[in-house]
């Protein structure tokens, strides 16, 4: 999704795998996950590394970390340069919280609402049940991306990650514009209102801190 923003497909992919004591069985389903994703996303998987490390990751912990490459045609990058007023944010959704927002999603759930994993998320009539929300996968939005990221009246896309809505349209605002959400014109999915009723948290943070729904921003000419 990081390097799609810039209109580059991915070609290859390395990963590193640390721990403190090196499983053999749960590297093997570690690297295997990996090897599924750059599959469904049609790289590459060149290879990595692992590292054993005792005293430095805790028993049972695992770090895995991944690096990806794509290519792009410099006259085609997409900077943002070519956003322009008048053009159209449209929306791709999210599935959960994708990577971020999991710190405070955990201290509200399981310190202030006292929640357990197994438990439904109040409010949501998906009754969908905390730990399952939790663990949803962050989505590649290649697929439904790649054949449009050539077409000339996307202007920009914006990977909705650290920082939500708030932070991430900016980076492809040129000076002198803004972008102009329309509150309520999407659904916020359920599990984010009850963090927010739950944790007492104030919108503009739940839009700082939160994807609220949305995963990837198309700018594009009307």
């Amino acid at each position: 999704n990081d390097i799609l923003v810039q209109g580059a497909p991915p070609l290859f992919f390395l990963d590193y795998v640390g721990a403190g004591v090196l499983e053999p069985g749960k590297l093997v389903e570690l690297v295997r996950g990996v090897a599924d994703g750059c599959r469904e996303n049609g790289c590459a998987l060149l290879g990595g590394e692992t590292a054993e490390m005792p005293g430095f990751y805790q028993a049972g912990d695992y770090e895995l970390v991944g690096f990806v490459v794509g290519l792009v045609d410099r006259t085609k990058v997409l900077d943002g340069s070519k956003v322009v007023a008048g053009d159209l944010l449209l929306v791709l959704p999210s599935t959960g919280l994708h990577t971020n927002g999991y710190s405070l999603a955990r201290r509200i759930f399981f310190d202030t609402m006292k929640l357990g994993l197994k438990d439904r998320i109040p409010g949501d009539p998906e009754k969908r049940r905390v730990g399952a929300w939790l663990l949803a996968p962050h989505l590649s939005y290649l697929e439904p991306l790649a054949p449009l990221v050539v077409h000339r009246a996307l202007h920009a896309l914006a990977h909705v990650t650290g920082g939500g809505l708030t932070d991430n349209l900016p980076r492809v605002l040129p000076e002198g514009l803004q972008a102009e959400i329309k509150f309520g014109s999407w659904e916020i999915p359920a599990p984010f209102r009850a963090l927010q009723e739950g944790g007492d948290v104030e919108l503009d943070e739940m839009f700082r801190v939160f994807n609220m729904g949305i995963g990837m921003v198309a700018f594009v000419a009307p």
